[in-house]
């Protein structure tokens, strides 16, 4: 029977929708589907699909854990190593900055089962919560996103069964380029819903409050500004939406992808800092939402590629476009 084909715009725009009120739901969300059901969809064999899928779907959260201490943009200087031990291999290594970690079920940890291949060695592996040696950290003290948990992992002799290999050995690498690169679209829909949710929080406000005997709104200076953020937000948008289609339809996408995710976290932080100030003092204070949607947006720029990392990526397929 042929597999019910997934619909990766759709998903975007329920992560789009769900950031306008919480960015942490949408986060949330978007691991769970772009990251972790697609992981397991697009590599993992029969066996671990008709493990995992079903418990994904009903009530079992995953995590993706390629972030370490020592690695972060040069993901794949991972220490976090897995030694042979007859047919199980034991994992040693942490960790960190692991969205949903506090909930997880099981994580999907990348391992050099290798070193002497290099990156070539990355394996990725499927780890029960519950195995002996692992242990979840404390949830981070964040800046935003705060419903959402971000932990450090351990795992000490964690002993995994060759079976258990998600996909092929040594190719953990590709798996997560492959995954990050999709993903990326997912954190741009997330800022475009923060940005959106935000201005219209903030529009609200603006045609209700007056200043010298008119709304503030009226103003020529604000209705610029509005103006132009409004348009920015619909830009980052169309990028966003054109990346989303690109893949779903099979074709290139990686370029656009990290150009949705660059300029939909700018266009987030530029939007925030501007409705705070349109919302005067009572923007600064957390009887209104301005103030979270401020806080939330900042890590659109670091996490799944900063914003360097994207230009880079965006640079060098320039590069290769004009060869």
């Amino acid at each position: 029977m042929a597999e019910p084909r997934v619909h990766f715009f759709m998903a975007n725009l329920v992560i789009e929708e769900l950031a306008k009120v919480d960015a942490s739901v949408s986060v949330f969300c978007d691991v769970q589907n772009t990251l972790i059901n697609n992981l397991v969809r697009s590599f993992a064999n029969k066996e671990h699909k008709e493990k995992l899928l079903p418990r994904l779907a009903k009530d079992t959260v995953g995590c993706f854990c390629l972030s370490e201490p020592e690695s972060g943009s040069d993901a794949f200087a991972l220490k976090t190593s897995a030694k042979k031990d007859g047919e199980y291999y034991l994992i040693n290594g942490s960790k960190c900055w692991i969205t949903s970690a506090e909930h997880a079920g099981f994580f999907l940890v990348m391992a050099n089962a290798k070193p002497e291949a290099g990156y070539k060695g990355i394996t990725c592996f499927i780890v029960d919560r519950n195995a002996p040696g692992v242990t979840v950290a404390k949830k981070e003290n964040k800046l935003g996103i705060r419903a959402s948990s971000t932990c450090s992992i351990h795992f000490d002799n964690v002993r995994v069964h060759e079976s258990d290999i998600l996909g092929q050995f040594g190719v953990g690498y590709k798996y997560a380029i492959s995954t990050l690169n999709e993903g990326r679209i997912g954190i741009a829909s997330q800022m475009i819903g923060l940005a959106q949710g935000c201005f219209d929080q903030t529009i609200r406000y603006v045609l209700e409050r007056k200043q010298f005997g008119k709304r503030i709104f009226d103003f020529q200076g604000m209705q610029h500004q509005i103006s132009l953020i409004r348009t920015q937000i619909e830009a980052a948008r169309l990028l966003t939406y054109n990346a989303a289609r690109l893949k779903e339809a099979g074709l290139p996408f990686i370029k656009e992808a990290a150009m949705a995710k660059y300029y939909s976290s700018e266009v987030a932080a530029a939007t925030t800092t501007k409705c705070v100030e349109w919302m005067g003092g009572v923007g600064f204070t957390k009887d209104y939402p301005i103030e979270k949607y401020y806080r939330d947006c900042k890590i659109g720029a670091i996490y799944e590629g900063t914003s360097n990392i994207q230009l880079n990526t965006i640079a060098k397929l320039i590069e290769q476009d004009y060869k």
